[in-house]
């Protein structure tokens, strides 16, 4: 089988609570850290795609030089009909390489809170088992536009665009829900006091929400990969 591979772009956001759910259906992870150089893996070496958060936007290709390419792979990627879940930056990259615009937000979204799952959503094979207020961590301050043709899953008053899914099996979540007790470790010293204080009732609260919505996620994908093999 080939691996899961996971584009990492800081220390301090890893799969988390994505890579439990990975576990427990014996989904391979390979974690490639672009931040310290590591390659873009060729398409031909993956049976899914991660693409997690970080403070980088993607519009600073001057910047870093990896995100022309990531966007490269996601493209193909998607147009293989395989299966992508970008996280924050990762939605952002995910819009970016459908042809969105991505760009700097009204203001900056740092905290708990939720999001309100769209009439779409209702009948989306993830989304339709969530509720229609998702609780959700934000930490964000870009926006992008939706990519033509997808679907947009979930909204708030500050971002209207939260999440979507194009084709049957590429989600973007502008929102975070990935937030397992280890990965709070590594955020809480980067994060304002305001959102840090008393916050494990509603980090558990996050991350109940999330297993739901990856394990949701890794089954569609794994029913979609079933149906390849079957028909080959």
């Amino acid at each position: 089988m080939r691996p899961w591979i996971v584009l990492q772009h800081v220390s301090w956001e890893g799969p988390g609570a994505i890579a439990g759910e990975a576990r427990a259906r014996r989904i391979p992870l390979e974690i490639h850290r672009m931040d310290l150089d590591a390659r873009i893996p060729e398409p031909d070496d993956l049976s899914g795609l991660i693409v997690m958060g970080g403070p980088m936007g993607v519009y600073e290709t001057d910047r870093y030089s990896f995100i022309e390419g990531e966007c490269g792979l996601i493209a193909e990627v998607v147009r293989r009909g395989l299966p992508v879940l970008g996280v924050c930056l990762g939605a952002q990259l995910l819009a970016s390489a459908l042809g969105g615009r991505v760009y700097r937000g009204p203001a900056a979204e740092i905290g708990f809170g939720n999001v309100e799952l769209t009439e779409d959503a209702r009948q989306d094979p993830v989304f339709k088992a969530l509720p229609a207020t998702l609780p959700a961590f934000h930490w964000d301050g870009d926006t992008f536009d939706l990519p033509e043709g997808a679907v947009l899953l979930a909204k708030n008053a500050t971002y209207a665009h939260q999440a979507f899914r194009f084709g049957r099996n590429a989600y973007g979540l502008q929102f975070h829900n990935e937030v397992d007790r280890e990965t709070w470790l590594g955020w809480t010293p980067l994060l304002p006091g305001s959102a840090v204080a008393g916050a494990e009732p509603q980090r558990a609260e996050v991350e109940c929400a999330g297993n739901g919505l990856f394990a949701r996620f890794f089954e569609i994908a794994q029913e979609v990969d079933y149906i390849k093999a079957d028909s080959r």
